[in-house]
């Protein structure tokens, strides 16, 4: 029935979707302490304790989210510059993607991101996708695994992987548990929002291969995705 996947991974295929000019649903950056958060490090590959500065931020749409950054920026102002960095970034998220997060963690180093309820963040790598075009693409991937746990093994959900003829990215066929949401999500969001920044080759394809998916995430009528973007 599958067929090969139209996408190696969707975060590189549609660069641009969400723009630094685009507006941010972020607000205000406030310090609250120096304190200690049990966070992952990709360059350690645990989680481990660490010394941190936290912060809170402030969105228009939903209640604040700490923010955590590691000590190893070693002033307030710098971590500061880094916390208020991702934190306008993920609040150019539709708000479907930034509802169940609880936390932006940030390490330095050259890692790559990680995803759930607190999104890792490896600043030498989120310049890398900044430059590339992909760093709130790479967000809204990491922010929909918060997602998993509700939709990834949802009975409509799997019904939907079986109704389409294919997967979205070799990555979500790789994983179909764990990678599918995350890897649908993004061409989701560049058909219902942003049409006009993908080539209509590429909205066609979506559109043929996770049609079904597509229309569980319709019957969601996910707030904050459709009609009611911050300004």
């Amino acid at each position: 029935k599958l067929t090969k996947p139209p996408f190696r991974g969707t975060i590189f295929d549609f660069p641009d979707l969400m723009r630094e000019a685009d507006p941010s649903a972020f607000r205000e950056l406030s310090f609250v302490e120096q304190s200690e958060r049990n966070m992952f490090d990709r360059r350690l590959d645990r989680f481990e304790t660490f010394g941190v500065f936290v912060f809170q931020a402030t969105f228009a749409d939903r209640e604040p989210i700490e923010v955590a950054v590691n000590r190893e920026f070693e002033t307030q102002q710098a971590a500061r510059q880094q916390a208020e960095f991702y934190a306008q970034a993920f609040g150019r998220l539709p708000l479907f993607l930034r509802q169940e997060i609880d936390a932006l963690h940030i390490q330095a180093g050259d890692r790559l991101f990680g995803g759930g309820r607190n999104v890792l963040i490896h600043t030498e790598q989120g310049q890398k996708y900044h430059r590339d075009g992909i760093l709130e693409e790479t967000l809204g991937h990491e922010a929909a695994h918060a997602l998993d746990r509700k939709y990834a093994r949802h009975p409509d959900w799997k019904a939907a992987q079986e109704k389409d003829p294919q997967f979205i990215s070799t990555y979500a066929q790789e994983n179909p548990y764990r990678e599918d949401i995350a890897e649908s999500i993004i061409p989701y969001f560049a058909v219902r929002l942003r049409p006009e920044r993908i080539t209509a080759e590429q909205r066609a394809t979506i559109e043929q291969a996770i049609a079904a998916r597509m229309a569980y995430l319709d019957s969601l009528q996910p707030k904050g995705f459709f009609g009611d973007e911050v300004n």
